[in-house]
């Protein structure tokens, strides 16, 4: 398992993080074998948010009623979790996020976050009122670091004028068949190429220079949120091929290909595993460390429908 420090904190952590959007039906034990199993893995980074489970902070619940991290071993971990989405709205207002982050700890049984992130942004944001709550919880001791989810450069730099502590993760979806964060820069200057499109202002360049750590979210999704592309071979026949080649090259699943395609990136980026199968996600956590060619990152782009000009 590879491990970094993120840029601007004192957190170490793996570059494989366990979601735990799905884990609402699992009973107590699955729960505490899934986290134990990611643990033995070397994974020690865990991704919540409040409206994980279909109802407010059920994942969260599931998680700390599980006994998922004891308390004596709170230290050893990273938790993070987000905070903004509301049925049929969003809400970056201050009472909105110190009432979540309230609820979350207690939810997880944490008396802090190790990082509390905005889910998505807010049209009606107003940042006095977002720094405000960033003060209170970090002066409160319940948030060490903060940071984003799906956010823009220029989203990022509107909050920027009022929140002064950093802001060092953006979440964000990404896969080999679904990274136009990448496969923009890549056709440059091209107009008439739809890959040439920025469709995120130049996030990848931005996060780089300012020292924010990206994590890819569904990284063996579909463009469209229907399913993964691995084993479809009827859209992704040919990137199936190399994937599978490649996997029996390095004796790992394609699975840990698709994770090391991302994680090969200089960008030093994280990947998010959904999983709660222990099994998946051992084997899909082995691309960590594998370490890709140039020629290996660049035949998986190309397979995975991008144009190297």
């Amino acid at each position: 398992m590879h491990y970094f420090r993120l840029p601007r904190t004192q957190i170490v952590a793996s570059n494989i993080v366990l979601g735990m959007m799905r884990i609402r039906d699992l009973e107590d034990a699955a729960i505490r074998l899934l986290v134990g199993s990611a643990r033995d893995a070397g994974v020690t980074m865990f991704d919540h948010a409040d409206i994980y489970g279909g109802e407010r902070h059920l994942c969260e619940r599931r998680f700390g009623d599980a006994g998922a991290v004891p308390p004596a071993e709170r230290d050893r971990v990273t938790l993070q979790s987000k905070v903004g989405i509301r049925p049929g709205r969003y809400d970056f207002s201050a009472d909105h996020i110190r009432t979540t982050v309230d609820e979350t700890l207690e939810a997880l049984r944490t008396d802090y976050l190790d990082l509390l992130l905005l889910h998505r942004p807010d049209t009606l944001v107003e940042p006095d009122e977002v720094a405000a709550a960033f003060d209170a919880l970090a002066a409160g001791g319940k948030v060490r670091q903060f940071g984003v989810s799906n956010h823009t450069p220029g989203q990022i730099e509107l909050l920027r004028l009022s929140v002064t502590q950093p802001l060092v993760v953006n979440q964000v979806q990404l896969s080999i068949v679904h990274a136009p964060l990448i496969a923009t820069g890549i056709a440059a200057n091209m107009a008439t190429v739809a890959q040439s499109i920025d469709r995120d202002n130049g996030l990848l360049d931005y996060s780089r220079t300012h020292g924010m750590t990206l994590q890819a979210w569904s990284p063996f999704q579909r463009p469209a949120v229907d399913g993964s592309f691995i084993g479809d071979r009827e859209q992704f026949g040919a990137l199936n091929d190399v994937l599978e080649r490649l996997a029996e090259r390095y004796g790992v699943s394609v699975e840990a290909i698709a994770v090391a395609w991302i994680t090969r990136h200089p960008a030093q980026m994280q990947v998010v595993l959904g999983t709660t199968s222990a099994e998946h996600l051992r084997s899909s956590a082995a691309g960590s460390d594998l370490d890709l060619t140039r020629e290996e990152w660049y035949e998986l782009f190309r397979a995975g429908g991008h144009i190297v000009p």
